[in-house]
């Protein structure tokens, strides 16, 4: 099975054509938000869209900082057929008073135009972009990213790679009920819907388990199983992985040949049109990665995300790979990795963080084929739910955070009520982050779940906006250059 096939290239091609077409009269970026591990896309969103339409604090935004953005605000968007990124409801989920919330989770694709009037730097960038950018932003959950590299699998080759590491730890304490259940199975037995819904139940089971907080896993495809949508309980995502061998051929009117129908149309009618219809089509992307999450689990789960990490590159095309999408100049040019959750971390820490995860994705990048395209990582906080201080503990002085920890959460038997600021000191980061990778030294690090902050004015007569750390320099590095 190959990635992409002729056909699909040539569907990109036209896509990128369309595309192209429309940016000459509406000059367009699209972005991709994606994340790992509930890394915070909702909210990396609803924040860029609330401070730009509403005047927030970027300072290194650089056409913001230099007075050049007029005004930025909401449009229909392109694709009707993507459902609306509810910005709306988010905003107000967020700034419910006593009651405000973090927004759920991405669980389906969404988009969201973002339109942008500025002052462009020339004369003749003026007389051809008129000021006005628009910004596409689509966001989709991780887990459909790490599907990505099923086109390149057959049914054999993901059964055999899901049962080597459903052996390895910590997975293997968590499978051992799907792997007792798939002993029980005779592949060359008729096919039994029954027992095909079952094994894909229990299968579905080990999956959530490996993102539980304690494992922080990462790669788990099908993702899917994880995030079905309007596909629950569908044939399309009633399949699991069988013992089988490669080199030899399912026989008719069997399990495994049940097993293997449904993965080839789960890939064929899922995870091919997502990569041709919406992420072929994308100029930037954005990839937010709960960093501190593994690094609490422990040295597994950051060699997960690693191998995650490492997986998702190729998909990414960056630079182009494809002959006719370079000439076509529809290409992936720009690629941040965010740490996430910087806020839980005193500033001291902050670039400790992000040193973090530039090691791992540099393992990632050395084993992709990524020239062509600029690639950054940042440690950011899309909305900052701290403030920092310093306490006295054991006549110590110790850098820490200030935050309202989340209702019923507790810390040395004592519970939260949701509502009172709390001082913590949440650990530092090693300096070498080579050693925060190693066991046990990422785990010096523990913090609790916040609540959303008081959205409160920036000044006297200025609109309410929220607070972040870092996110102007992410909007610089994959937005900056279409202002200019």
């Amino acid at each position: 099975m190959k990635f992409t096939s002729l056909t699909d290239e040539a569907r990109i091609v036209l896509g990128g054509m369309a595309d192209a077409a429309s940016s000459l009269v509406n000059p367009t970026l699209r972005l991709g938000v994606t994340g790992l591990s509930r890394s915070g896309k909702t909210v990396f969103i609803t924040a860029l869209v609330h401070n730009l339409i509403h005047g927030g604090r970027l300072p290194l935004f650089a056409p913001y900082a230099a007075g050049r953005i007029k005004r930025a605000y909401l449009q229909p968007q392109p694709d009707d057929d993507v459902p609306r990124f509810a910005y709306e409801d988010h905003v107000a989920d967020l700034t419910a008073g006593t009651d405000r919330s973090w927004p759920e989770s991405t669980r389906l694709i969404s988009q969201l135009r973002l339109t942008v009037e500025f002052e462009p730097e020339g004369f003749l960038a003026r007389r051809l972009s008129g000021g006005t950018l628009n910004i596409d932003i689509v966001d989709y959950p991780g887990e459909w990213l790490l599907d990505l590299p099923l086109l390149d699998l057959s049914y054999e080759e993901w059964s055999s790679a899901a049962l080597r590491s459903a052996g390895t730890a910590p997975r293997d304490r968590l499978s051992k009920a799907w792997l007792k259940h798939l002993a029980g199975m005779d592949p060359a037995a008729p096919e039994d819907e029954a027992q095909v819904r079952k094994a894909a139940g229990i299968f579905t089971q080990y999956l959530q388990a490996c993102r539980d907080d304690e494992y922080a896993l990462s790669t788990l495809p099908p993702g899917r199983f994880l995030m079905p949508g309007d596909l629950d309980g569908s044939p399309l995502i009633t399949f699991a992985p069988l013992e089988v061998s490669a080199s030899e051929k399912a026989p008719p009117g069997s399990m495994w040949a049940m097993m293997q129908r449904r993965y080839e149309s789960y890939v064929t009618r899922v995870v091919k049109p997502f990569f041709i219809n919406h992420f072929a089509r994308l100029d930037r992307q954005i990839v937010l990665v709960d960093t501190l999450a593994a690094l609490n689990a422990g040295p597994a789960a950051v060699t997960d995300l690693k191998t995650a990490l490492e997986t998702i590159m190729p998909c990414f095309r960056p630079g182009g790979s494809s002959i006719l999408n370079t000439l076509l100049g529809k290409r992936i040019d720009k690629i941040l990795f965010a740490a996430t959750k910087a806020d839980h971390l005193h500033h001291s820490s902050h670039d400790r963080l992000e040193a973090i995860l530039r090691l791992i994705v540099d393992d990632a990048l050395a084993r992709s084929e990524s020239a062509g395209a600029e690639i950054d990582v940042a440690a950011l906080a899309s909305i900052r739910a701290t403030r920092e201080a310093r306490i006295t503990q054991d006549g110590e002085d110790l850098p820490s955070i200030i935050g309202v920890p989340r209702k019923g959460q507790s810390s040395d038997g004592q519970g939260f009520d949701g509502k009172s600021e709390m001082a913590m000191f949440p650990g530092d980061l090693p300096e070498d982050p080579a050693k925060a990778l190693e066991a046990g030294q990422g785990g010096d690090v523990q913090f609790l779940k916040l609540r959303p902050p008081v959205l409160e004015p920036n000044g006297p007569g200025q609109s309410p906006s929220f607070p972040n750390i870092r996110l102007d320099r992410a909007l610089n590095f994959l937005l900056g250059d279409g202002f200019s």
